[in-house]
C-alpha cells in the first residue's frame, strides 16, 4: 500500500460511521466517504467542533452545513501551495493521497537527466500538474472542466509556477489524445485519473469498466521513444489494482517493456493509527 502521510498541512483526524474528520490547513471538515463502513467507534469532540460538515440528501446530491469557513484558502505540501474551496458533491478541490504517487514521479522527473514532457488527463485542478512542473518538467493539463483548468492555474500561481511551461487545455480527453496521435506529439510521462463514469461532450457514455483498457491502448501511442512513466489512478472500488495492471501490462509491456506495480493509495487515520483506503494506482516505469 502506498501511503501519504508526508502532509503538514492536512491530517485525517478520525473515520467512522460512513464519514471523515479531516483538518485541511486551520479548518476542520466533516464529509462522508464510502470506504468506511464500520460504525460505533467513539466519536471525540473534535467531531462536533468542526467548522463545516457535508450532508448528503435524501433526493440526491447533498450541501455543506453549519458552514464556518471563508469560500477559499490554501494548504501547502512541501514546495507546493493549493487552493481549497468547498464544492459540490463533497469535493475541496484537492486529493490528498495523491500526493504519494506525486512524491513517486517528481522523483523520477529530478532523476532523468534530461527534458521531460509530461501528459497529464483528467487532470483536475492540477496537483499532479504542479508536482511535475515544479520537479522540472514540462506538462500539457488536459480537462474538460473549464472551472477546474482555471483552479489549476491558480494552484500553479499559488506555486510560484505561473510562468512554468504548462499547456492548459479545455477539452475531452480521450479526443484530445487522439488529436495528438494524428499530430504525432509524444510524452516522457503519462498520468491519468479519468472518472468512474461520466459524459462526453457529444452524449457519449463513459463507464470505467468499460472503457478504461481502450483508453490505456489510446494513450500508450502518445509515449515518446524513450519513455519515463505511465501512472494510472482509479477511484472505483470494483475495479481491483490488480485488474488495473494487468491491462497495463498487456498494452504497453509488448512495444515499450518496463514494469509495473499496483497497489491502493492511503491515508493514516490519527485516532486510531490505521490506513485509510482511498483509490488505487498503476505505477509503470520504463527499462
Amino acid at each position: 500500500m502506498w501511503i501519504s502521510d508526508n502532509w503538514k498541512d492536512y491530517e485525517l483526524i478520525d473515520a467512522t460511521d460512513g464519514e471523515r474528520l479531516e483538518r485541511w490547513g486551520d479548518y476542520t471538515l466533516v464529509r462522508p466517504d464510502p470506504q468506511v463502513i464500520w460504525k460505533g467507534a467513539a466519536k471525540s469532540q473534535l467531531w462536533k467542533r468542526a467548522d463545516a460538515s457535508y450532508k448528503r440528501s435524501r433526493s440526491g446530491g447533498g450541501s455543506w452545513k453549519d458552514c464556518r469557513v471563508p469560500e477559499t484558502w490554501t494548504i501547502e505540501y512541501k514546495n507546493l501551495k493549493f487552493l481549497i474551496k468547498p464544492m459540490g458533491f463533497k469535493h475541496t478541490g484537492l486529493f490528498p493521497e495523491q500526493a504519494t504517487n506525486w512524491d513517486w514521479f517528481s522523483d523520477l522527473i529530478k532523476k532523468a537527466g534530461r527534458p521531460i514532457k509530461v501528459l497529464n488527463l483528467f487532470a483536475y485542478t492540477g496537483g499532479a500538474t504542479i508536482a511535475a512542473a515544479a520537479a522540472g518538467a514540462s506538462v500539457c493539463h488536459v480537462d474538460a472542466a473549464k472551472g477546474m483548468v482555471q483552479q489549476a492555474k491558480e494552484n500553479a500561481k499559488l506555486s510560484g509556477l505561473e510562468n512554468a511551461p504548462i499547456r492548459y487545455i479545455v477539452d475531452d480527453c480521450k479526443k484530445f489524445v487522439e488529436r495528438e496521435i494524428r499530430r504525432g506529439n509524444k510524452y516522457d510521462g503519462i498520468i491519468m485519473d479519468p472518472p468512474s463514469y461520466g459524459r462526453g461532450p457529444t452524449g457519449e457514455v463513459w463507464k470505467i469498466e468499460d472503457s478504461i483498457d481502450e483508453f490505456i491502448t489510446l494513450t500508450e501511442k502518445v509515449l515518446s521513444d524513450n519513455p519515463l512513466f505511465f501512472l494510472i489512478n482509479s477511484y472505483t472500488t470494483g475495479l481491483s489494482p490488480l485488474s488495473m495492471k494487468y491491462i497495463a501490462d498487456i498494452r504497453i509491456k509488448p512495444t515499450r517493456g518496463g514494469h509495473s506495480d499496483a497497489m491502493e493509495i492511503a491515508l493514516p487515520v490519527k485516532s486510531s493509527g490505521a490506513l485509510l483506503p482511498c483509490g488505487a494506482s498503476v505505477r509503470y516505469e520504463f527499462d
